[in-house]
């Protein structure tokens, strides 16, 4: 079994997520008391969020690709990011490490194609839903009609993220605004929606709503076991 390096803390709160995934993954595939090979370096969020709403991706790639390579010399095998947000800067991370990294909008974009959706909704940060470096990956690469919120809903959603659920905060209103916003996008004739941010999955999940939602911090965890064993 190749041992997965996880590069988390952006929030720790779906980090955990990720870890308990990735553990139920392996041994639901190998039994008895198997779980994952990990080396987990979990990143202090703060100094990050700040230069990621000051535009300073330049400075969360250094730290980043620092943390990277703590990473790669614990022995990972492959690299995983446990954000979607954060591989803004994936690229200049790629090119500090010599192992492969398992890119969170690829095996997303595996997904989709494998269940036949050609047009999906994104919701995530602002960056993610907004810049180009998620869903142009998405659009270009594999020829998906992604569609994203509203200007004021994109706001919402965003806020949400930052002031609540990277918190550890679940909240009951904030849950009805995802699903309202959800629904809108449906009604556009997307066909899925994406829960392109890792800590979503903790407000909302398939469950809450008859649109099929794609979370893409199962869906990475799943293809990191998938790769590691």
């Amino acid at each position: 079994m190749k041992t997965i390096g996880l590069l988390g803390g952006m929030s720790w709160e779906s980090t955990v997520s990720y870890y308990r995934a990735i553990n139920e993954g392996v041994k639901n595939a190998l039994g008895g008391l198997h779980s994952a090979r990990i080396a987990l370096y979990s990143v202090d969020f703060d100094p990050i969020e700040k230069l990621q709403h000051e535009g300073d991706w330049k400075g969360t790639a250094k730290i980043l690709s620092e943390a990277a390579l703590s990473v790669q010399s614990a022995g990972a095998d492959f690299l995983v990011i446990c954000t979607n947000t954060m591989h803004k800067v994936a690229p200049q991370i790629e090119n500090t490490i010599d192992i492969p990294l398992l890119h969170i909008a690829d095996a997303t974009a595996e997904a989709l194609v494998d269940n036949g959706i050609k047009k999906v909704g994104l919701l995530g940060t602002a960056f993610t839903m907004e810049q180009d470096f998620y869903k142009g990956r998405l659009i270009q690469k594999y020829g998906l009609n992604v569609l994203v919120p509203n200007e004021e809903d994109r706001e919402v959603v965003h806020k949400i993220i930052y002031q609540e659920l990277c918190l550890g905060k679940v909240g009951a209103d904030s849950k009805t605004t995802y699903l309202h916003i959800i629904d809108s996008l449906a009604n556009q004739g997307v066909e899925a929606v994406i829960l392109g941010c890792t800590e979503i999955g903790m407000l909302v999940n398939q469950s809450d709503t008859n649109v099929k939602l794609f979370d893409t911090t199962a869906i990475h965890a799943e293809k990191a076991v998938e790769y590691a064993i």
